[in-house]
């Protein structure tokens, strides 16, 4: 079988009657896709994310664009090394605050739908679901985190967990795919055991010492003498694993943001103290508004600043008490902003309250 058809969506069919699935959703390069998606203007180049953005530093790779990764580039690689695999390939700093407030789009998005949501990660999540066609359902889906974000994304669909992980690599990039008890064999058989989600390089070689070489031969291994090499747990639970098993329960919990943040990126650059400051003023007021509706007070407030052309810093303070104040919240920006060193033209500049938890 072929693991994506021409529209990128592959896998077994089934009737449209209602039925319980697992979709498991992942934000294809979410690091370096965030970064491209604020720069326009490197869309299609080898992009590398890491550190602070300087291949001279001993850091690693947070994230390639496809384009850099066909020269090899991945993420934990040290940078210097992708800089020699990829000299043309442009590198930025990483930015976590805005990994998570896209993260945090992205995840409300997901729970405009009528599912479960059980977060991951930033970039990834599974999805409870009933339903008699969940490639429309993961379409859906798809395209209302790309209205959200601008932000592509790949579904693996399944009858379990294990399944619906697995099933993404053969979606990526942008794309959809079903594995269950009918096409598990034929996609799995095969493989190395590495394939599995949760058997590494090192102990895939020990199952090959052993004469486990393929995900089929190890489905078929002795439970007992698997857990003689690899412990009472381990070894039968590599067995389950190579025969598909896996979990079908999707765990969530009510949302509750950690923050709320206002940006705004100028269409020229601010250059004079008090223009940049008059800007804090406006969104440290929206952000008010923002922890107002939400009706918890903050109890910390950020600043992030981005000078030209795209370096960013972001300080913050804790506030002497939780407060829904405008007054205090707006001064607090300010405060946090004469921490920085504004020597360079200012591109964006953003405000976020956090809030305790």
């Amino acid at each position: 079988m072929s693991t994506k058809d021409t529209n990128n969506t592959q896998g077994t069919r089934g009737t449209r009657d209602n039925k319980d699935w697992i979709l498991h959703l992942d934000l294809d390069q979410f690091i370096a896709a965030v970064e491209v998606a604020r720069r326009p203007e490197l869309r299609g180049k080898p992009v590398v994310v890491g550190g602070s953005g300087d291949p001279a530093q001993r850091t690693v790779v947070a994230s390639a664009t496809y384009e850099a990764r066909a020269f090899g580039v991945h993420s934990g690689m040290p940078l210097r090394i992708a800089a020699k695999r990829c000299p043309e390939a442009v590198f930025l700093p990483t930015d976590p605050p805005a990994y998570l407030e896209v993260s945090e789009r992205v995840m409300d998005t997901l729970r405009e739908f009528p599912v479960a949501v059980e977060v991951l990660g930033w970039d990834e999540a599974f999805l409870g679901v009933r339903t008699g066609d969940p490639e429309a359902l993961a379409n859906e889906i798809r395209e209302a985190v790309v209205t959200a974000t601008g932000l592509s994304s790949s579904v693996g669909i399944g009858d379990n967990k294990l399944r619906a992980k697995l099933a993404t690599g053969f979606a990526k990039p942008a794309g959809i795919y079903r594995m269950t008890a009918e096409n598990w064999t034929e996609v799995m058989a095969a493989r190395s055991p590495e394939a599995l989600w949760g058997i590494g390089r090192k102990t895939a070689k020990k199952l090959a010492e052993d004469g486990f070489t393929t995900v089929a031969e190890l489905a078929a291994a002795d439970p007992a003498e698997l857990a003689k090499r690899f412990g009472p747990a381990m070894g039968p639970w590599y067995r389950l694993l190579a025969n598909g098993v896996g979990s079908t329960e999707v765990t969530t919990t009510p949302y509750v943001p950690r923050s709320r943040s206002r940006e705004t990126t100028f269409q020229q650059d601010l250059t004079d103290q008090a223009e940049i400051a008059a800007e804090i003023t406006v969104l440290a007021r929206r952000v008010t508004d923002d922890v107002i509706a939400e009706g918890r007070p903050a109890a910390r407030v950020a600043v992030k600043v981005r000078f030209a052309p795209f370096f960013t810093q972001t300080r913050s303070l804790t506030l002497p008490e939780p407060t829904s104040d405008v007054g205090e919240i707006t001064q607090a920006a300010l405060t946090v902003l004469s921490r920085f060193e504004i020597t360079r033209p200012v591109r964006l500049l953003g405000v976020r309250a956090e809030f305790n938890h």
